[in-house]
């Protein structure tokens, strides 16, 4: 498994890392109107339900093919019903994101900040012996898990079972999440948790730094021995030694940064950026790369410059731990998210970049009409899917090259509003 919340991502950059709860803006019904929608939705609920059983009939036969005894398979199944609420949120994903300056204002605010250097403190001890067993600074270790569930406040209160089997019957993405249920089961199963205790978020994460079903069986340990990976009771220790094990498995190398914040020089080629091109910082240096300081960046080893809001925003010059953290995650801006909220928490500063915060980013379908109107006007994006890949970026250049612009591959709004 790639990623722990590879399933939530867009969810997770729309809302920022576990943000409090806010009021919602859309128009309310009237009560007339709220009433009958309840009735709907009751009726919706009452047929799927039907179905839904039967589906947990059928399942039991792959269960026990996986595994699972039966008197595991009944107590976890006991009482569960399809789960509306779920269906819900999974079907009501905002198509935008937050922009990566709006999750990193939330991701990295003075709040989590100054409430991730108390949790280092308070447990201090616990991350130093975590530090010195798997070679994973305690700050990186905070931070994902200020990121994941704010420092344990926010882990999740769905029962997971119902809500897996209720996404896996649903069909959408059925294979994936019968494979997390499966793994649920064989958790409980091992007696590391029993199914009433067994909660997380709505889409499968569990515990104090989010582990699905799957990466838990693979990754979490037991640090004290107790014979249980506690990875949901309020003691945080199985959960953030879990987070170490995990990095330090896909090769975390202790003492080299993230990535270091850098400025360019006016005539940077452009077409340098992107986790492709790597060099070393001496190399880098030779090209006029420096530290927001004005110093050379230390050799922590072959580095990409990376410019997640193109030439008008931050600069960073990224490591082979940025790669490394893209394996809980594979956004960039939650990479940059753990990787600053754990230098702030050190003691860093804020960065010193601004960002284009005029700028929004593009709809799915705005996406794809970039793409068409690049390769229409003869930049080849070798195809139309919506997705702004290696391919795309060097059109955006070649289309950018042409109208005098800078030639950052920044898929911005302006942009394609020239195209248009």
């Amino acid at each position: 498994m790639r990623t722990i919340l590879a399933t939530c991502l867009a969810l997770f950059l729309m809302t920022g890392a576990q943000a409090a709860p806010e009021q919602s803006l859309s128009p309310k019904p009237r009560p007339a109107a709220a009433a009958e929608e309840a009735n709907v939705v009751l009726a919706q609920a009452n047929v799927s339900n039907a179905a839904f059983q039967r589906w947990i009939s059928g399942f039991r036969s792959r269960a026990r093919a996986a595994g699972i005894r039966d008197s595991v398979f009944d107590a976890a199944f006991r009482g569960a019903r399809y789960d509306t609420d779920v269906i819900q949120r999974d079907r009501n994903q905002s198509e935008f994101t937050k922009q990566i300056w709006e999750y990193l204002d939330s991701a990295a605010s003075e709040t989590r900040v100054e409430n991730g250097r108390d949790a280092l403190r308070k447990h201090r001890k616990l991350l130093g012996e975590i530090e010195a067993r798997f070679g994973v600074e305690a700050e990186v270790v905070t931070a994902v898990w200020g990121l994941e569930s704010a420092y344990g406040e926010f882990r999740g209160s769905t029962q997971i079972i119902p809500a897996l089997a209720t996404l896996a019957f649903d069909g959408r993405r059925g294979k994936f999440f019968e494979a997390q249920l499966i793994a649920a089961l064989k958790i409980i199963q091992s007696g590391d948790v029993p199914s009433q205790r067994m909660t997380g978020s709505w889409a499968g994460a569990m515990g104090h730094t989010q582990f699905i079903p799957t990466s838990y069986l693979s990754y979490a340990v037991d640090f004290r021995g107790d014979g249980k990976r506690d990875i949901w009771s309020d003691d945080p220790t199985d959960a953030l030694a879990s987070t170490a094990a995990y990095l330090a498995r896909f090769g975390w190398t202790k003492g080299q940064p993230w990535g270091v914040e850098v400025q360019l020089p006016r005539n940077f080629n452009y077409a340098q950026t992107g986790e492709r091109v790597k060099k070393s910082p001496a190399e880098w240096a030779a090209l006029g790369v420096r530290d927001m300081k004005g110093a050379k960046v230390p050799n922590y080893g072959r580095a990409s410059i990376l410019l997640p809001a193109g030439a008008q925003g931050a600069a960073f010059m990224i490591f082979q731990n940025f790669h490394v953290i893209e394996r809980y995650n594979t956004a960039d801006a939650y990479v940059i998210g753990v990787g600053h909220l754990s230098d702030r928490i050190g003691g860093a500063g804020p960065l010193k970049s601004g960002w284009p915060r005029g700028d929004r980013n593009l709809r799915f379908a705005e996406k794809k009409e970039m793409q068409r109107l690049l390769t229409r006007r003869g930049f080849n994006t070798d195809g139309v899917d919506g997705i702004i890949g290696p391919n795309t970026i060097q059109a955006i250049r070649g289309f950018q090259r042409s109208q005098g612009l800078t030639p950052d591959g920044y898929a911005s709004y302006d942009i394609l509003k020239r195209l248009r």
